[in-house]
């Protein structure tokens, strides 16, 4: 019975180690009830916000309903007969009580569908009413308005100085009603839109705007709109400090044309220039004019045309109000300075002579 030892020596083993646990047991629940009950912490009261927290923190109660997050689905071809769709997201803001939401073109561009959500409801649907390439802007109308829409209170960018506190509200990589304080960093900055199309007075600020910012209301202080949240400049694709926004006097222009026509004024003289890149090649400094428009202001102002046989040069346009132009976006952004329906001084060469010539800004897409 040679097994029999070893059997009896596990059993003992066993035994033991029961024994052994159940005491590491026993000594842990006494442990336990023995430990000291550990109570929260009092919290100390925080007393008032500070007048001018208290301030920003009702601007933004007061702008956050208005602000609108906007999602898109895009048709992207695949191949010859196949299709797939993308996604994408940006911001809004309401604009007024009949359901237009204003956004910036590129977020609606090329869109099948639009949704708008506001507040924590459901989105809805939208349909696209107006865009404006040149001056990315674009507006679209719930179509199941709300019974109550609050518009955001609309300022004047030309009061903006310079130092001045400014708000940016969004939805940056989809996160909802995002708030980020900057200031004005610069004013008058120009934004390159289309081909040969610059928006002027653009706002420069180093509050955070990200992707998804685009299209987002920026405010002052007092939460009124003082510009549209529209691009970064960084490499890396994300917010760097420098902020740009459409200014606020040029979005009261552009949105009541899209809303009312499906399309914004274009300011213009009734000429159709050198494409840029020949004009730079050839080394000439301003806009050379290839066609000069019957009936419009540059045709009764006798502005001459390059003569295409020969190939001598008409008039090169090389100043508006006296500020130089060098290319045609710069004389573009001079003329939409001025304004339609304004008049313009511009200076002319001519055979090497110069001259000054008046001309009133027309609308082009009339």
């Amino acid at each position: 019975m040679p097994a029999q030892p070893d059997t009896l020596q596990a059993r003992f083993w066993t035994v033991a180690a029961l024994v052994l646990v159940g005491a590491g047991a026993g000594a842990m629940l006494v442990l336990a009830r023995d430990a000291p009950r550990v109570e929260p912490r009092t919290i100390t009261p925080r007393g008032s916000l500070p007048a001018a927290e208290q301030a920003l923190v009702e601007m933004f109660q007061n702008a956050a309903p208005s602000v609108a997050y906007i999602t898109t689905e895009v048709l992207q071809p695949t191949g010859f007969f196949t299709a797939t769709v993308a996604k994408g997201a940006g911001s809004g803001f309401v604009w007024d009580g009949d359901g237009h939401v204003v956004t910036n073109n590129h977020v609606v561009e090329g869109a099948r569908s639009v949704y708008v959500q506001l507040d924590a409801g459901e989105p809805v649907e939208a349909r696209i009413v107006g865009t404006s390439p040149d001056y990315d802007l674009a507006v679209v109308r719930l179509v199941r308005a709300r019974r109550t829409l609050r518009p955001i209170p609309l300022g004047s960018s030309r009061e903006l100085r310079i130092g001045q506190s400014v708000y940016a509200i969004g939805n940056p990589y989809g996160l909802q009603r995002t708030l980020t304080h900057g200031i004005v960093s610069a004013l008058g900055r120009e934004l390159p839109t289309t081909e040969f199309r610059e928006v002027a007075g653009v706002i420069q600020t180093d509050a955070a705007i990200n992707p998804g910012n685009s299209g987002g209301p920026l405010l002052d202080s007092a939460g009124r709109l003082v510009g549209v949240n529209t691009a970064i400049q960084s490499e890396s694709g994300s917010s760097a400090g420098i902020g740009f926004a459409i200014p606020a006097d040029l979005v009261n222009r552009v949105v009541p044309s899209l809303i009312s026509r499906g399309k914004a004024p274009l300011p213009g003289i009734g000429i159709n220039p050198v494409r840029p890149d020949l004009v730079e090649r050839a080394g000439i400094n301003g806009v050379v004019i290839a066609e000069v428009r019957p009936g419009t202001p540059a045709a009764q102002a006798g502005l001459q045309a390059l003569n295409a046989k020969s190939g001598k040069l008409g008039d090169v346009i090389v100043a508006v109000n006296g500020k130089r132009v060098d290319t045609l976006s710069t004389f573009v952004a001079e003329l939409d300075r001025a304004g339609i329906g304004n008049t313009v001084d511009l200076t002319v060469l001519r055979d090497d002579k110069q001259r000054h010539v008046k001309v009133q800004v027309m609308d082009l897409e009339q």
